[in-house]
C-alpha cells in the first residue's frame, strides 16, 4: 500500500478512523498510527474528554445512532476524500461489571444483564458492521485499503461470559464473509487479538494482584502492529485471518513502547472456564 495521492486524497498522507478511542486499547492504537505517521479520526461518546494529542481529530459518536456513524464518515470524506484504515474497537461490553455490590461478568448467560448484550453485541458487533459499510463504500472504489476488526480469544474458548465468546465469535466470522466480498476490490480485512493490554482498568486491576504484567503488551503496541500490516505488501494473502498481533510483531519486527517483544499466546496459553 503506497502513499500516491489519487483523485481528491488528502496530501497528508494515510487517513485513519479508530472507533473507541476515548481510553483502552482504542486510544492506544490512535496513538501508535499518528505516531506512525497516519492521519488519525477518533471516534467515540467520550472522546472530546479523552486524553489525546491535539493531532488526532476528534468526532464524537455514539454508535449505537447510525446518524451519528454516519457523520463521522462524512466528516472524513469532506475533510479528506479518502479513508485508508478503519480499526474497529468500539466496544460497550466492559461497563457495568459490578452492579449492586454484584460482579455479574461471570454470570451464566442466564442471570446476564439485558445490558450486556447491547453492548457487547450492538455497540460492538453491530457498530463495526456498520462501520465497515461506510468504509467500504469509501474504500472498493479505489481499491484500496484496510479493515481491521479488534477481536480476542473469547470467540475458541470460553472465557468470562456467553455474551463475550457470542460476539467475539461473530466478531471473526463477519471477518471472514467481509474478506469473501471485499476480495476483488483488493481491500483485506482481518481480526486481531491482542494479548494482556495495559489498559487503565487493567493497571488499575494489576495493583490488587488480579494481572501479572510481566508479558502484557502497551495499548500503543496494537498501533504498531496494525501500522506494519497496512504496509505489507502482501497482506491480500491474510485477508479474512484472525491474526494475533504479538505474532505479526514478531515477523515484522515491531517492538513495544518500552523496546520489548511480548511474548505470543497461544490458545493453549488463555485459561479456561466452565
Amino acid at each position: 500500500m503506497t502513499n500516491e495521492r489519487q483523485g481528491n486524497e488528502a496530501p497528508t498522507g494515510n487517513v485513519a478512523l479508530v472507533t473507541g478511542a476515548s481510553r483502552g486499547v482504542g486510544r492506544g492504537i490512535a496513538l501508535g498510527l499518528l505516531e506512525a505517521g497516519f492521519r488519525v479520526y477518533g471516534s467515540g461518546r467520550s472522546i472530546e474528554q479523552a486524553d489525546l494529542p491535539p493531532e488526532i481529530r476528534r468526532l464524537p459518536c455514539d454508535q449505537l445512532k447510525d446518524e451519528e456513524t454516519a457523520q463521522v464518515f462524512e466528516t472524513i470524506r469532506s475533510e479528506c476524500g479518502a479513508l485508508h484504515l478503519l480499526v474497529n474497537c468500539a466496544w460497550g461490553g466492559y461497563e457495568k461489571m459490578v452492579e449492586d455490590g454484584a460482579f455479574t461478568w461471570p454470570a451464566p448467560f442466564w442471570d446476564q444483564p439485558a445490558h450486556r448484550w447491547t453492548g457487547m453485541m450492538d455497540a460492538g458487533v453491530r457498530a463495526a458492521f456498520v462501520c465497515s459499510a461506510h468504509a467500504a463504500r469509501m474504500m472498493t472504489p479505489r481499491h484500496r485499503g484496510l479493515i481491521v476488526n479488534i477481536s480476542f480469544w473469547s470467540a475458541q474458548r470460553h472465557l468470562g461470559n456467553t455474551i463475550y465468546g457470542i460476539a467475539k465469535a461473530a466478531t471473526d466470522k463477519m471477518t471472514s464473509d467481509m474478506a469473501v466480498e471485499l476480495k476483488p476490490f483488493a481491500v483485506p480485512v482481518v481480526s486481531l487479538y491482542p494479548g494482556l493490554v495495559r489498559t487503565e482498568a487493567v493497571v488499575a486491576a494489576a495493583k490488587s494482584g488480579a494481572f501479572d504484567l510481566s508479558t502484557s503488551e502497551s495499548p500503543e503496541f496494537i498501533g504498531r502492529v496494525i501500522n506494519a500490516l497496512f504496509h505489507d505488501p502482501n497482506l491480500m494473502a491474510r485477508t479474512g485471518q484472525v491474526l494475533v498481533a504479538a505474532a505479526v510483531a514478531k515477523k515484522f519486527g515491531v517492538l513495544d513502547v518500552d523496546g520489548n517483544s511480548p511474548p505470543v499466546l497461544t490458545l493453549a496459553d488463555i485459561g479456561s472456564e466452565g
